[in-house]
């Protein structure tokens, strides 16, 4: 099933991917740190959804209280919910 998140207060604006039997798939971040957000997603391709999640979780973007992970880590709990 394919999901798409609008990201809040950091650089990135949306993330896109997959998830097929609680695994990550196609996962795509439009805007942000383009090199760092290709390897996330690139070590996570295929990745357990909540693994990721327990990875992600809380991480943090210099005085932000988020980041592009952790962003992604809030679109897969909710992602997960829905499923």
């Amino acid at each position: 099933m394919h999901f798409t998140y609008r990201t809040s207060r950091v650089c990135s604006q949306v993330i896109d991917f997959d998830l097929e039997n609680g695994r990550l798939y196609n996962i795509v971040f439009t805007g942000g740190c383009n090199g760092n957000l290709k390897a996330i997603a690139k070590l996570l391709e295929g990745a357990e959804a909540s693994f990721a999640i327990e990875r992600l979780r809380g991480n943090r973007c210099g005085p932000r209280d988020t980041s592009c992970a952790d962003q992604l880590a809030q679109a897969l709990e909710k992602a997960l919910a829905e499923v």
